[in-house]
């Protein structure tokens, strides 16, 4: 089975818009018509590189590669020239996409029809090709079979379930694997999807309202504008039902100063890698509000987690010699499913149905939400102590004074590492240290804090924490 079954059914539902951007819409049937000429383009090449923004011609891409038979390879169009022109070496003789070229898959030349093959049935091919943020490491090209992506498609979503009228705002870029998976699942329940080439606050807003958008999605650095742009009201957005956020650790101040701006839309924390073919574990609406209305700290504290596995998902926390810990004990992150993949581009194939090492930290609580403390490469070891900057910058972020706020350790002769705070906003260092004091452990205090005017960070919103240390390990900040 390929992706394009995907396509193959939404065509037969109907023909109402199934995507629109800029004031133009596609039905199902027109995006299949154009998929097919795509596919005669691509047939003779070894893959599809798309370096564009969200467009019309996005879906036109992917699924002409997938009934071609080849891979479809987004990449990030804020890259350098220079580090653009490396990726696209990785793959010599493909065809390459740029913003100037996209228009031109929504007009095929010659006005003849496409020749409807039908698509290779390989669920076992690669089906796309999706670079990791190099956050911790370089990036990687994480391949996901056909047959990862049907899966987390058929295993979380009813074909056609959507209301006739339910719309998806997506604004993530497309390069990474929300924004895939926001085309496959959206196009399969029913619902329309309205894209957006760039992220504005007061545009997100007046979007969901002109477009009267049901669904959407976004990171936790576009959840936070938005809030920012709210302000001390509530959200002007009644068609809006669900809000998920994910593909970042989401502070929980800026959740819960969220759930107080729509309170009448449904928040879903949806956590998911790369490799794992988009969402593993999902915090539903019923949790958040459950979490914001209980006096329980337990129940009160599941709003940092990214809640529990999706059905299929199995997740089990290990020790640094791989024995499984018990519940509330913090380890690595280690998960199986059919829909994780975990499998690089130039790297032996992993065997199957094996467990795969996420590289996060983080423990499960009794009822089986998952609470993430980070990247395991984060982890700061200050006087043989492990420490976790999430719980620090949760504490920071309290601060009215702080807009942003990432923990780092630099090299210390006496203590191994000692704890930096880099924040966004403004106030006095010692006071600010002091109202950490008050709700940490000495230990966790940060020794320094300094003040930048913004942090550095990938286009999903994640943080950039090896840049920062680099900057701090040369400079006299540090």
């Amino acid at each position: 089975m390929n992706i394009a079954v995907i396509l193959e059914m939404a065509a037969s539902a109907g023909d109402r818009p199934a995507v629109t951007e800029s004031g133009r819409s596609l039905s199902a049937a027109g995006l299949q018509r154009l998929a097919h000429h795509a596919a005669d383009r691509f047939r003779d090449r070894p893959a599809v590189l798309y370096a564009g923004t969200n467009h019309l011609a996005y879906p036109v891409a992917l699924f002409g590669a997938a009934l071609a038979g080849v891979p479809f390879v987004p990449l990030n169009y804020r890259l350098s020239d220079d580090r653009s022109a490396q990726l696209v070496a990785r793959h010599p003789g493909a065809e390459v996409l740029r913003p100037a070229d996209l228009d031109g898959l929504l007009e095929p030349a010659g006005g003849h029809e496409p020749e409807w093959r039908p698509a290779p049935d390989d669920r076992d091919a690669t089906a796309v090709v999706l670079y990791t943020s190099g956050t911790t490491a370089a990036p990687k090209a994480a391949l996901l079979r056909h047959r990862h992506l049907l899966a987390y498609v058929f295993n979380t979503q009813d074909f056609g379930a959507a209301d006739p009228g339910d719309a998806t705002l997506v604004a993530v870029p497309p390069y990474h694997v929300a924004g895939l998976m926001n085309l496959l699942t959206n196009l399969y329940a029913g619902r329309r999807i309205v894209y957006r080439s760039a992220f504005d606050p007061a545009d997100w807003l007046a979007t969901v309202r002109r477009e009267r958008v049901t669904h959407a999605m976004l990171v936790p650095t576009m959840l936070a504008r938005i809030t920012a742009e709210v302000g001390d009201g509530t959200a002007d957005v009644p068609s809006l039902r669900s809000l998920a956020y994910g593909g970042a650790r989401a502070p929980r101040p800026v959740v819960e100063r969220a759930l107080r701006q729509f309170p009448h839309t449904g928040f879903v924390n949806a956590y998911g890698l790369t490799e794992t073919a988009s969402s593993v574990c999902v915090l539903g609406p019923d949790d958040h509000r459950a979490a914001m209305a209980s006096d329980d700290p337990a129940v009160r504290e599941r709003l940092g987690s990214v809640g529990r596995p999706l059905p299929g998902i199995a997740v089990e926390i290990r020790d640094e010699e791989g024995r499984p810990l018990p519940a509330g004990e913090t380890g690595l992150v280690f998960m199986r499913g059919e829909q994780i993949s975990g499998e690089y581009a130039g790297a032996a194939a992993p065997e199957a149905d094996r467990w795969f090492a996420t590289r996060d930290r983080g423990r499960l609580d009794t009822d089986g939400y998952l609470h993430l403390e980070g990247r395991a490469d984060d982890t700061i070891i200050r006087g043989g102590e492990n420490i976790a900057p999430a719980e620090i910058e949760d504490v920071l972020l309290e601060h009215p004074g702080v807009r942003e706020a990432a923990v780092l350790g630099v090299p210390d002769p006496e203590w191994g590492q000692r704890l930096v705070a880099v924040l966004v906003g403004a106030g006095d260092p010692e006071e600010i240290r002091a109202f950490a004091k008050a709700r940490l452990r000495s230990s966790r205090t940060p020794d320094t804090v300094v003040f930048r005017p913004e942090l550095p960070r990938t286009a999903t919103g994640k943080l950039l924490r090896r840049t920062l240390v680099a900057e701090l390990e040369d400079s006299a900040d540090a």
